[in-house]
């Protein structure tokens, strides 16, 4: 396999995260968006013992595991994963960040999808399955597109259409397709059009 083979592999494994009134139809869109200029780098904690590999051969670090001494089930000191820091284009610069909770399952994944350095979207995980990802994509150092999932599955997506900071544009999902399309139109952070899927079974 060449190496830009490797790298699609690995990209791809690391990225592979209603109510009748129209208020609580939409939810509060957003409110849990972070700003995603950030450097994708974390800062080593005091606490914190980190592991490097190379997994290229290319004797440059590559993989970053973080470790910190925690209790096991019994009282025990153990090492505990904590986070992973991956460069995979093997460019000397993270590209994907782990964090992990206790049980060491990821909790959060933090992506730099071009390679410049600072995060482009966010994935949340609970006990180690994806509930949502926040997503950049106009570079404009926010997310600008939200996606929910329940059970591992896509049930709506959030976007900001216009790049004013605010969510104007939902898509709620049933069965693996779009059910309906909900737009805001005049900006007041309410749905004015919706949109019905006419394949949907609901």
């Amino acid at each position: 396999m060449t190496r830009t083979h490797w790298q699609v592999a690995a990209l791809a494994l690391a990225v592979a995260g209603c109510s009748t009134s129209k208020s609580a139809e939409q939810g509060e869109p957003g409110e849990n968006g972070e700003v995603l200029a950030e450097g994708i780098r974390q800062k080593q904690a005091g606490n914190e013992t980190v592991t490097e590999f190379d997994l290229n051969g290319d004797k440059k670090a590559d993989v970053w595991t973080f470790t910190i001494t925690a209790k096991n089930e019994e009282g025990k000191d153990v090492d505990r994963v904590s986070r992973k820091e991956l460069d995979i284009n093997w460019d000397g610069k993270v590209d994907i960040s782990r964090n992990y909770d206790e049980r060491e399952q990821v909790a959060r994944e933090a992506l730099d999808l071009d390679f410049d350095g600072k995060v482009d979207q966010v994935n949340y995980f609970e006990k180690g399955v994806i509930v949502r990802k926040e997503l950049d994509l106009s570079a404009a150092g926010r997310p600008s597109e939200f996606k929910y999932y329940e059970k591992g599955k896509l049930v709506r997506k959030e976007r900001d259409t216009n790049g004013d900071g605010k969510v104007d544009y939902w898509e709620y999902w049933e069965g693996d397709q779009v059910d309906r399309i909900g737009e805001d139109l005049d900006g007041d952070g309410n749905v004015d059009k919706w949109t019905k899927n006419p394949n949907s079974e609901t």
